[in-house]
């Protein structure tokens, strides 16, 4: 909780309306346990000190039966399970990654496909793609269909909420939106080589105009051609990649893409053979 307010990005400083309702989750649950867990942690040390041992003297304790204690002592407890189950499948269903965000707008589609050690993002309705940089229109729902071009990976964009794993030959589904504008921490949560603590990416929630001129200047980019396409296969970072097509870092932009390349990624990484050192690592 004190992460909140240290500049961490989290869904407790939530930049959206996943990461607000992930929120709201979170402290409905912290509510009802505090329920359970606070009169534990008051009532033990009285309990220690109410019976402690005083002396030697013997202890006769009177039993008997009170309904008012047995209602409380499994009356409680059961009802709290019961409204835990009820907010969980609640927020489960309003949290399903897959359920498009209630919304005026029209979605942004975009297309995430993971590679060691970087995020390709194409935008199949702008025919354009971008390297570590996830930008889209603040106010506007996002619609990612993620696979992997190699081992299983996870897509996580902490302040605007959710995590879903990215699998080599099958797609999954994510429904995220921004607020306001803003730049916001991206990263693969999955161990997945030597690599993968760097594997970060940039979601950066534009205004409209400028989330048009953005993709404006993407189109004017070269290509994203068969010699990229084999950089991209490369295990490295984006910085690598850069480097190998003598690109700025920061600024890695195709302003063409090749047709259905995501479905064909998907289909030449369902059919790899996996390597023998990958299966001695486990991956």
């Amino acid at each position: 909780m004190l992460l909140s307010g240290c500049g961490v990005e989290t869904f407790l400083d939530p930049q959206g309306p996943v990461a607000a309702q992930q929120r709201l989750h979170f402290w409905q649950v912290t509510g009802l346990m505090a329920l359970v867990v606070l009169p534990v942690l008051t009532l033990t040390p009285w309990l220690l000190w109410r019976y402690r041992d005083r002396g030697g003297a013997d202890y006769e304790p009177r039993w008997g039966f009170s309904r008012g204690w047995e209602i409380a002592l499994w009356g409680g407890p059961a009802l709290v399970v019961a409204v835990l189950a009820a907010l969980l499948w609640i927020n489960t269903t309003r949290l399903d990654p897959y359920a498009p965000l209630a919304s005026d707008a029209n979605s942004l589609r975009v297309q995430a496909v993971g590679y060691d050690w970087k995020w390709l993002f194409l935008y199949p309705d702008l025919g354009i793609a971008s390297v570590d940089l996830l930008a889209f229109p603040a106010g506007r729902p996002l619609e990612i269909e993620l696979t992997s071009a190699t081992v299983m990976q996870s897509f996580f964009v902490p302040a605007l909420g959710s995590q879903v794993y990215a699998m080599g030959g099958m797609s999954t589904w994510l429904h995220l939106g921004a607020d306001a504008p803003g730049r916001f921490r991206g990263e693969n949560s999955q161990y997945n080589g030597e690599g993968f603590h760097m594997q970060k990416f940039e979601a950066v929630a534009m205004d409209e105009a400028a989330f048009e001129g953005w993709a404006q200047n993407a189109a004017t980019a070269s290509a994203l051609d068969t010699a990229a396409l084999d950089a991209l296969e490369q295990k490295g970072v984006a910085s690598d990649l850069a480097h190998a097509l003598d690109r700025p870092s920061d600024d890695i932009l195709f302003g063409g893409l090749p047709d259905d390349l995501f479905a064909r990624v998907m289909a030449e990484t369902a059919k790899a053979p996996m390597a023998p050192h990958d299966m001695a690592a486990g991956r």
